[in-house]
């Protein structure tokens, strides 16, 4: 269902205004852990800000966070430098289960528990579904129920986290028609951050050129421009070594490369968001055979506005980017029209 399904931690349940009830309320917030986790620093921090809001060792298979909050914002917990749950921060007592995927114990957060469920029960009957017309059919409805929930509830926690997991699919046009129709929401930091990615994508979309930037790993600096621009296509791919998806599209490109290779066409790696250590480790476990750059983190995502692997970006042999975000045949044909001369941008 497209990437839809993957935000399951919203209510669907009109909340109207909430904060006026959470004047410097306490709140308790006990995480269950196992054996693993036991001596662990675990952190809870602001989801928008990524402030850390407290710090607790994990004892006892748990770690108990303790406070007091003005009004209720998206949390997240984090241990080992991985997140673990994300959930609402509101006064009450709040249990969560990362092993089962719960969180429960306050209001906000059992209306995103049921919200959870019933984004899973559509999942489960559009993955059940025997014709492209009952798929239609559930995935209209899901959208519905994300979209009035995102109006009813913009002005609390639960609207402005599912606003953001939806930023990310809709075009510049649509991420602007709703920060004009509900200014409150440019108050956050993450939404200002995904309105600047977008100005970075549209300045290095289809049909512009390539735009620069430099990684050093291990006393070694390695610049984009040192693999394009230099009289041959080149298909870039931006990922990870935890990314499924990204790992999922070796294959396509060993494809193109096999195809193409001795027709010109050069393949290059550039791992993000990951650590170098587990990039090398995956070089090799899934035969890439083409050079990475490694360990850029962020450097070429703030660019190119990327704000989701795999990217995967094909630039003409004068550094033009030709194709941009294609995965898959979608992939294949574009690279098979540049070669044939046929590829219109």
């Amino acid at each position: 269902m497209k990437n839809i399904f993957k935000s399951a931690a919203v209510t669907a349940l009109a909340l109207g205004a909430v904060t006026a009830a959470y004047a410097a309320d306490p709140y308790k917030v006990r995480v269950q852990l196992s054996d693993d986790e036991e001596g662990a620093m675990a952190y809870m921090i602001n989801f928008d800000t990524k402030d850390k809001i407290d710090s607790i060792l994990v004892a006892d298979k748990e770690a108990l966070f303790k406070g007091e909050i003005d009004e209720p914002m998206m949390a997240r917990v984090v241990i080992d430098g991985q997140p673990v749950a994300t959930f609402v921060l509101e006064s009450g007592s709040i249990v969560i289960d990362p092993a089962k995927r719960k969180v429960f114990g306050s209001m906000l957060n059992d209306r995103m528990a049921e919200f959870n469920k019933a984004a899973a029960d559509a999942a489960n009957r559009y993955r059940q579904a025997s014709d492209d017309a009952t798929k239609e059919s559930v995935y209209n409805e899901y959208v519905t129920l994300c979209t009035s929930t995102m109006t009813d509830n913009i002005d609390n926690p639960l609207g402005y986290y599912l606003f953001i997991d939806q930023a990310s699919s809709m075009d510049a046009a649509e991420f602007e028609s709703w920060l004009a129709k509900y200014p409150s929401l440019a108050a956050y930091k993450r939404v200002g951050q995904i309105k600047a990615a977008q100005e970075r994508k549209a300045a290095t979309a289809v049909g512009k050129m390539f735009a620069d930037f430099e990684v050093t790993n291990d006393g070694t600096t390695v610049r984009l421009s040192d693999y394009v621009g230099k009289g041959k296509y080149v298909l870039v791919d931006y990922w990870a070594s935890w990314c499924g998806p990204c790992i999922r599209q070796i294959p396509v490109l060993k494809e193109l490369l096999e195809e193409f290779g001795d027709k010109g066409l050069e393949v290059l790696g550039v791992a993000v968001w990951d650590e170098p250590q587990n990039t090398e480790k995956a070089i090799g476990t899934h035969g890439i055979t083409w050079p990475c750059i490694i360990n850029a983190q962020t450097i070429p995502t703030d660019i190119y506005g990327i704000n989701g692997i795999p990217c995967i970006i094909l630039y003409g042999p004068d550094g033009t980017i030709l194709s941009r975000d294609k995965q898959g045949d979608d992939l294949k044909a574009d690279v098979r029209a540049a070669f044939n001369g046929t590829l219109k941008y």
